[in-house]
């Protein structure tokens, strides 16, 4: 009997430590197990975004398990078109204007963060040419496309109803043609695109007379957009996205020459060329939604005649969601404040001063 009971004790032992091997093993499968990671499609031009950059070279998407899947427009479907037919999830480089007049068309997007919030765009003339603010546009031939809403804006702040009938807004398919019609003196004046700090730097003919946002400050450069279909069935995701970015924009504040070098390697150009516009006061980048310069662009657009007539039946307030930021910047606060906390800080006044 005390034989059998032991030859028992004994199967009940080798039962129990092959299940707690088994249950080890089990275990250390599931942890090495790769985590499940959410794709974000997304558009960002040639320029790149440095908080993507950033975000992505620290390892901060990674840690909130998403990976993101740049997707590059062509000549035959620019990223709004990507973004309207469902190609990619996310775009950031493509202004405020595109956005809004593709809202106004009746495409269902929805604004809910950003990028530049100013992009060191330069107007420039040539040597030697006064400048006394946006009236010195008045009656002159400048190559400034009108739907750059700022310009316009401005010049019905002097108190003209119609700008357009005060300037000549003479619109060129690049700004390198736009450079060379002022150096042909057919423009006095023109606004040129961020890249172009560093060329424009290294020319003796012309000159920077002023700045796309001291014509119009905080205008609102490149928001962040969706498919409102898209959002709302990933906000979970969005709001990861956003904390990343937010987390990316402290960073990028304290370690500007890194961004720089960082950002200098991801779009293949040289830490000088990007230190031209990066190293100016003139160039901010912010994840805030900047939900008060959308309204005041949507409003001049609109007066300008670049809104489709569908734009009265549009409430733009259901275009915009700030409220995903919000969460984002809180629960960033709580997570990475301690990395910055004058940037929180900081980061909670923008906020309350352009989105409330």
């Amino acid at each position: 009997m005390k034989k059998l009971l032991s030859l028992i004790l004994i199967g009940i032992m080798l039962f129990q430590g092959c299940s707690t091997n088994q249950n080890n093993t089990l275990t250390k499968t599931e942890a090495d197990k790769p985590k499940e990671m959410r794709v974000v499609r997304w558009n960002y031009g040639s320029s790149g975004n440095v908080l993507v950059t950033i975000a992505d070279e620290k390892g901060y998407f990674e840690e909130l398990g998403i990976k993101i899947e740049p997707v590059s427009a062509t000549a035959n479907a620019n990223a709004m078109a990507l973004l309207a037919t469902g190609m990619v999830d996310v775009v950031s480089n493509s202004g405020t204007t595109s956005p809004l007049q593709q809202i106004a068309s009746g495409v269902d997007l929805t604004i809910f963060g950003g990028h530049m919030v100013n992009g060191a765009m330069p107007v420039v003339a040539k040597k030697g040419t006064e400048w006394k603010g946006i009236e010195s546009f008045i009656g002159e031939d400048v190559a400034v496309n009108p739907t750059y809403f700022a310009f316009t804006g401005a010049v019905m702040n002097l108190g003209y109803d119609n700008p357009l009938e005060v300037v000549n807004w003479k619109v060129y398919s690049n700004y390198d043609d736009a450079l060379a019609a002022v150096k042909r003196g057919e423009v006095k004046y023109a606004l040129m695109g961020t890249e172009k700090n560093y060329p424009i730097s290294q020319m003796d003919d012309i000159e920077i007379v002023s700045w796309h946002s001291e014509v119009m400050p905080n205008y609102s450069c490149c928001r962040l957009e969706s498919q409102t279909s898209w959002l709302n069935e990933n906000k979970d995701t969005v709001k990861d996205v956003l904390k990343a970015l937010i987390r990316a924009q402290s960073y990028y504040e304290s370690h500007k020459d890194e961004a720089i070098e960082l950002h200098a390697k991801k779009i293949n150009a040289t830490p000088e060329f990007v230190a031209a516009y990066m190293n100016n006061s003139h160039y901010l980048v912010s994840v805030d939604p900047l939900k008060n310069s959308v309204e005041r662009a949507w409003g001049i657009l609109d007066k300008t005649g670049y809104l489709d007539e569908n734009a009265k039946n549009i409430k733009l307030s259901d275009h915009l969601d700030t409220t995903l930021y919000e969460a984002a910047l809180k629960e960033a606060e709580q997570e990475y404040g301690k990395e910055n906390p004058d940037f929180y800080k900081r980061a909670k006044k923008f906020f309350s001063e352009n989105d409330k």
